[in-house]
């Protein structure tokens, strides 16, 4: 958008892929969003962010998943990384390049440790509008933009896993 290359944000990231087998039918929990610079502009994305400082991605992940929607994984609860992808996207006007690991965990696992206070930034209480179970057919046929667009496709590679992760190299969002 207007910035400059040299203003580009570039940092790790991790984020979860939350499925749930409750309902009969395979549901990732979703996060939906607008950029608070382009309010007309939604978006589903799966949870996660940034890494903290000497923090592995494994563990933001769990942290992440965390504080955005209160549901704690144990370090062995997460498999993967699934996917490793280099996201290249502008958010509130700043321009983004996010390395980023993408982890499976099951809700199973989660409902016994859940939180009711999930820990939204400032940012993310401007900008989240909703979390979500959603169906891959949800996801397929959402009006808005999804997160990684990969989730509009077939989820049955990473939800039976075979211990390779993909390498999506670079995306732009």
């Amino acid at each position: 958008m207007g910035a400059a290359s040299e203003d580009r944000i570039h940092r790790r990231g991790a984020r979860v892929l939350l499925v749930s087998h409750e309902e009969n039918e395979p549901r990732l929990l979703m996060v939906r969003g607008h950029d608070p610079h382009d309010p007309g502009r939604y978006f589903w994305f799966t949870p996660g962010g940034g890494l903290e400082a000497g923090e592995t991605m494994r563990a933001a992940a769990i942290r992440e998943l965390a504080e955005e929607t209160g549901h704690v994984l144990l370090d062995d609860e997460l498999v993967g990384p699934v996917w490793r992808r280099t996201a290249v996207f502008d958010f509130a006007s700043r321009p983004y390049t996010q390395f980023e690991e993408i982890f499976v965990g099951l809700h199973a696992h989660a409902a016994s440790r859940s939180r009711t206070d999930a820990a939204w930034t400032e940012i993310e209480l401007e900008t989240i509008d909703e979390v979500a179970w959603l169906t891959e057919r949800e996801l397929r046929e959402s009006s808005i933009e999804v997160f990684p667009a990969q989730l509009r496709e077939s989820w049955t590679w990473f939800l039976d896993w075979d211990g390779v992760t993909r390498d999506l190299g670079e995306v732009d969002e």
